[in-house]
């Protein structure tokens, strides 16, 4: 069986979720390697929809093993919420579906208000992150002073390790109007959720490797998308994760060598939440799309930026990733718009570019370079195979294709399972 990694080709939000629940009807094990709970992935899945924040996709589906790897940061309180939340939809999550990854770090009340300072002192020039404490939590390991999974318990050398933090943390909100933390608190608050999560603790870098071994098939789901990588993303606009393919490896702890295909999803047009440069935004296909209830964040509900599809930013993606193939989605947001604008290339002070250059004040001040293709002014949301697609689509499609060097391998017509068309 193959193992698969799915990322995103844009700046996160192209639909990963859908592709990631559409693939794990063949996989055996679905892990997340990187993030916290500032990604979202929704899933209609029968006509109900769900919001994943921190738990895989493929928990949607009975007998399947869903692991949360080393490399995602986990806020406790929030993913109790979030198993609470999907049991109640009918969901069943119990330690022979859920493992998470003893050494994963721990996003703690404080990182929370660590966000929050460092976007009161950015002023102007915030990043327009989550507030989640994703941030701090990454700088917390990296600064190897964070609390892992494995190093949470109600023992006096983390009592210890925690009243010195917080008393920090303390005094820089206090500088800057961020309410103050209680101690007690704050110990209650993480033992009390990491109790109820320890049944699911484990090594899943084993889980991961006995699988494989086993001839099963384990499916990488990305969080975020490849412009929001740490490294290779629109800095300093990213998140504090490696979000690109090297990621799933790093975060879980799989073999490279183990790797068979990486799918690579994003919209059929652009969007992007926050700040940062964005070349094809387009205020008038955003309120189309907004007004249509269209691109709003699953985590916050923000009304997302909106621009035409860009192909310089997918095919960089592609190259970056090792992208096999292209799963694009929301292919139905262009539905009965007239002519649609492709990206294939920038102009920076004359200068013609076909990857996106190294800094955001660069990228800020590029062109896109347009073609026009005719829409197909109709409601695609009923076809259910490539085929049935009206024949400009298709060829909207075929375009994409050529311009990214990358064949289309899925189509998302709609929300719902069902509305993913097979190339």
């Amino acid at each position: 069986m193959a193992n698969v990694i799915v990322t995103g080709a844009q700046w996160g939000d192209e639909g990963k979720g859908k592709i990631v629940d559409f693939l794990t009807e063949t996989a055996d094990v679905v892990a997340r390697g990187a993030g916290g709970n500032n990604a979202g992935h929704t899933v209609i899945q029968g006509g109900t929809k769900y919001v994943l924040h921190l738990i895989p996709s493929g928990i949607l589906w009975r007998d399947k093993a869903c692991v949360i790897g080393n490399g995602v940061v986990m806020d406790p309180v929030g993913l109790n919420g979030e198993i609470d939340k999907l049991r109640g939809q009918g969901v069943s999550i119990g330690e022979s579906n859920l493992f998470i990854s003893d050494r994963a770090h721990i996003v703690m009340p404080y990182h929370r208000g660590l966000d929050q300072r460092r976007e009161i002192l950015l002023a102007a020039k915030k990043i327009g992150t989550t507030g989640r404490g994703i941030g701090p939590a990454y700088a917390d390991k990296v600064e190897r002073r964070g609390f892992r999974f494995v190093d949470v318990g109600d023992t006096a050398v983390f009592r210890e390790r925690l009243a010195e933090r917080v008393a920090e943390c303390n005094e820089l909100f206090a500088a800057v109007g961020v309410a103050r933390l209680e101690e007690a608190q704050v110990l209650d608050e993480v033992l009390g959720a990491i109790a109820r999560l320890a049944p699911f603790r484990t090594n899943t870098s084993m889980i991961i490797h006995e699988a494989v071994k086993a001839g099963k098939s384990v499916l990488f789901e990305g969080a975020q998308g490849t412009y929001l990588d740490i490294d290779h993303g629109t800095y300093p606009f990213v998140t504090s994760s490696n979000t690109t393919a090297g990621g799933a490896i790093t975060g879980t702890g799989a073999a490279l060598r183990k790797i068979d295909r990486v799918v690579g999803v994003c919209k059929a047009y652009t969007t992007r939440v926050g700040s940062g440069p964005f070349v094809t935004e387009n205020d008038a296909l955003g309120d189309r799309l907004h007004n249509m209830g269209r691109e709003f964040g699953a985590t916050t509900g923000r009304p997302r930026r909106c621009g035409w599809l860009d192909t310089v930013m997918v095919r960089y993606a592609g190259i970056i990733n090792g992208l096999d193939d292209l799963a694009v989605t929301n292919l139905d947001g262009l539905d009965g718009v007239s002519e649609i604008h492709v990206c294939t290339a920038y102009t920076l002070d004359g200068e013609r570019l076909e990857v996106p250059p190294a800094t955001v004040e660069d990228m800020a001040r590029c062109e896109p370079v347009y073609e026009t293709l005719p829409g197909w002014n109709c409601d695609i949301t009923a076809a259910r195979t490539v085929g049935e697609l009206p024949r400009n689509a298709r060829a909207y499609l075929d375009r994409m294709s050529e311009l990214t060097g990358l064949p289309v391998s899925l189509v998302g017509v709609g929300p719902d399972r069902e509305q993913t068309l097979v190339v």
